[in-house]
C-alpha cells in the first residue's frame, strides 16, 4: 500500500460527520464536499494518508478554500484538558453528587464549577435564541471553519448553565459533527471500503459480508503470499466471487497483489516491433494466482476500480497491475464443457508480417485483440482444468453443493475450503452430505454407479439420490459464525449500542479436501494393559489371556485333546467381565474366533 496520496489514486475522505466519502484525487480538478466547501486536488497529493485538513475561508477573488492542516494538539485539545483537570484538581472547587452517586459538572456563564442534576433539563429548540436565518447567515460567512458558529449556537443557548458535563460535551459534539469544517484522508484498503458499502451503500450487492466474516473467509481459506521458486507452481486458489470483486480484493491484499507497485515505469515505445506496433502482453502467472469462476461473459469486479485495476480492458495496461497476470476468470461453461464455448473453440491463428502489412490499422489492432483473448482464454482453461489448487473460497448465493460437484476434484489434498452464504439454511445442508453417518454408510455400501467406475472418474462421480456427493473427499465439515458488536462503556450506563445494523447474520462453512486411501487400513497402537487373573473368573478354572494378555479378554484353557482335534468346535466360555468391559466384548469376538484358528493351527505345526 502506498504511503502517500499518488495522482489518479482512490482516497477516502472521513468528515466531521463520521460519514465516508471515496473520491479519486485527479490532479487538476476540483473536490467537492457538499455544505462544507471545495477545495482543489493538488493541495493534497503527495502528502501522507490519516491527516486532518481545515477548509480555511475563501480570500477575496477565490472560489475555493485552501487547507490547513490540524495539529494533533488541537485535535486532542478536549481529551487532554479533561486528563489534566482529573489528575491536578483546582482547590477550592464544590463537588455535589447527587443521590445516586453519580457526579454532574455545570460550567456556568461566570465559569464557576457547578455540580447540578439534569433531571429537570428540558432540552429544546425553544432554548436557542439565535433564528434560523441568524445561523444561515452565519454559515454563510463560513468565519473560523465553522469554530465561531459553533462558539455562538452554544453561548445563545438559555439552558447552557443547566446541563451537566456529559450533556454539555455530546451538545458540543453534536454541533461539532454539523458545522465544523475539517475531514481526514484515509487510505483506500479493504476494511474501509467494505464498512462504507454496509453503512453507507447497498449492503445486499456485497452479501452484507461484514469485515469478521471477510476475515475469517481468508483464514479458514488459508490464503496467503505463495510466489513460487522458478518453474515450480505453487499457491493457487480458486474462488467463486458474486460480491462484486470485494472478496477478490481481499485476497488480493492477503497474497501482496492488490496493489500496483510505486517505480512502476511505461514501456519504452522503441520496444515495439516496427512492423506491427504491437507491444506483447506480459505472460500469466503460474503461483501465487486467483482464479476466478463466473455466471456471466464478463466477470463482476466492479470494486476492483478503487483499487485502479480495471478487469474490462482488452490491452494491457500502462503501468501494468499485478492482478493482470495474477487474476484468471472464466465462466462455467469454459469449465465444464469448454468445447461449448466460442472463444476456446475457435482458435485464432497470427498472421505473418507481410498479411499484417496489407491489414489497414484498425482490422490489425482488431486482429490483435482476438489473438490476444484467445491466447489468455485457452491458457487459463487449460491451466484451471488441469486442477491442483491449494484453496477453494466461495461468497455467493448459489447452492454450494452444486458449486463442490463440479470443483472439488480440481483441489489437492489438504486444499482448505471456505463458504460464505447470508443464511445458514444452505450450509446446513451441505454439513449433511458430508457428515460421519452419511460417510460411514457410503464406504459399508458404495453405489452401484460409484463401483464401475475407474479412478480417473471416482473423483468426478456426480452422486445419485442417496449420495449427492462423494462424502469420502471432504472432512472436518463444521458452520460458523462471529459478528462484533460495539458497546457503550460507561459508569452505570454500560451497555449495547442500540443503534447497531441489522441485516443478515452471514455464516461460514470450512472443510479440508482429503484422498481417500486405497486397499485395506489397519490402526495399530498400544492396547490395555494386562488385566489381573483374580479380577476375573471363567467357569471356575485359572484364565489365561490370549496373547498374553494384551487385550484383557479372556478365555478358557484348551485342552490338549482340543488341540489336537481342530474339527471339534470349542467349548462353551463363561465369562465375567466388568461393566466397562462389556461394550468391547462383542467387538472382540471376532478377532478371538480368528486367534483361536491360529492356535489350533499352530498346535497342528
Amino acid at each position: 500500500m502506498h504511503t502517500l496520496v499518488k495522482p489518479n489514486a482512490w482516497v477516502v475522505l472521513r468528515l466531521p460527520s463520521d460519514s465516508l466519502k471515496p473520491i479519486q484525487i485527479v490532479p487538476n480538478t476540483i473536490v467537492s464536499l457538499g455544505k462544507y466547501g471545495t477545495f482543489s486536488g493538488n493541495l493534497i497529493l503527495d502528502r501522507p494518508y490519516n491527516l486532518t485538513y481545515e477548509l480555511l475561508d475563501r480570500q477575496p477573488g477565490e472560489k475555493d478554500s485552501r487547507l490547513r492542516i490540524v495539529p494533533a494538539s488541537e485535535l486532542h485539545a478536549d481529551t487532554i484538558a479533561e486528563e489534566s483537570t482529573a489528575s491536578s484538581p483546582q482547590p477550592g472547587e464544590d463537588v455535589i453528587i447527587g443521590g445516586d452517586g453519580v457526579e454532574y459538572q455545570l460550567v456556568g456563564e461566570d465559569g464557576k464549577v457547578i455540580m447540578r442534576s439534569n433531571r429537570e433539563t428540558i432540552d429544546d429548540s425553544a432554548r436557542q435564541t439565535l433564528t434560523m436565518e441568524e445561523i444561515e447567515a452565519l454559515k454563510r460567512e463560513g468565519t473560523g471553519a465553522g469554530k465561531d458558529l459553533i462558539a455562538k449556537l452554544m453561548l445563545s443557548h438559555t439552558g447552557i448553565e443547566q446541563k451537566t458535563a456529559f450533556s454539555l460535551a455530546k451538545y458540543k459534539l453534536l454541533k461539532t459533527k454539523k458545522y465544523l469544517r475539517r475531514f481526514t484522508i484515509l487510505p483506500m484498503d479493504v476494511p474501509t471500503l467494505t464498512q462504507f458499502w454496509m453503512a453507507e451503500k447497498d449492503a445486499g450487492k456485497i452479501l452484507e459480508m461484514r469485515n469478521e466474516m471477510l476475515s475469517l473467509l481468508g483464514s479458514w481459506a488459508n490464503v496467503h503470499f505463495a510466489e513460487g521458486l522458478p518453474g515450480v507452481e505453487g499457491g493457487r486458489w480458486l474462488v467463486v466471487d458474486e460480491t462484486g470483486g470485494l472478496l477478490v480484493a481481499a485476497m488480493a491484499e492477503r497474497m501482496g497483489i492488490l496493489y500496483a507497485p510505486e517505480d512502476s515505469k511505461e514501456t519504452d515505445p522503441e520496444e515495439k516491433d516496427e512492423n506491427t506496433h504491437h507491444k506483447d502482453e506480459p505472460p500469466l502467472a503460474t503461483s501465487n494466482t486467483i482464479t476466478l469462476v463466473h455466471n456471466n461473459t464478463q466477470p463482476n469486479l466492479s470494486l476492483l476500480k478503487y483499487f485502479l485495476y480495471d478487469p474490462t480492458t482488452t490491452t494491457p495496461q500502462c503501468p501494468p497491475h499485478p492482478l493482470h497476470t495474477h487474476l484468471h476468470s472464466l465462466s462455467w461453461l469454459q469449465l465444464i464443457h469448454p468445447e461449448k464455448d466460442t472463444t476456446y473453440s475457435n482458435p485464432v491463428l497470427p498472421l505473418s508480417p507481410s498479411a499484417l502489412l496489407e491489414l489497414r490499422s484498425g482490422k490489425r489492432g482488431t486482429h490483435f485483440r482476438k489473438l490476444r483473448r484467445y491466447k489468455r482464454t485457452s491458457q487459463i482453461v487449460n491451466q484451471t482444468r488441469a486442477g491442483g489448487f491449494d484453496g477453494l473460497a466461495i461468497a455467493t448465493t448459489m447452492d454450494p453443493a452444486s458449486i463442490l460437484r463440479n470443483t472439488i476434484h480440481l483441489l489437492r489434498g489438504g486444499a482448505q475450503i471456505a463458504i460464505y452464504s447470508p443464511v445458514i439454511e444452505p450450509l446446513v445442508n451441505l454439513s449433511d452430505l458430508y457428515s460421519t453417518s452419511r460417510r460411514t454408510a457410503f464406504i459399508q455400501q458404495p453405489p452401484q454407479s460409484f463401483q464401475d467406475l475407474d479412478e480417473e472418474e471416482i473423483v468426478k462421480w456426480q452422486g445419485d439420490e442417496d449420495f449427492p456427493l462423494n462424502p469420502t473427499l471432504i472432512l472436518n465439515a463444521s458452520v460458523q459464525s462471529a459478528r462484533i458488536r460495539r458497546w457503550q462503556v460507561l459508569p452505570g450506563r454500560t451497555h449495547p449500542v442500540m443503534t447497531g445494523r441489522g441485516g443478515a447474520e452471514g455464516y461460514l462453512w470450512t472443510g479440508v479436501r482429503v484422498i481417500p486411501a486405497k486397499g485395506r487400513v489397519e490402526a495399530r497402537g498400544k492396547f490395555a494393559k494386562k488385566r489381573k487373573a483374580e479380577d476375573l473368573v471363567v467357569g471356575g478354572e485359572t484364565p489365561q489371556s490370549v496373547n498374553g494378555g494384551e487385550t484383557g479378554l479372556v478365555v478358557d484353557k484348551k485342552s490338549e485333546e482340543d488341540l489336537g482335534n481342530p474339527a471339534a468346535p470349542p467349548p462353551a466360555k463363561k465369562e465375567k467381565l466388568d461393566v466397562a468391559d462389556s461394550a468391547l466384548v462383542a467387538a472382540e469376538r471376532e478377532p478371538i474366533a480368528m486367534r483361536h484358528e491360529s492356535d489350533v493351527e499352530m498346535a497342528e505345526s
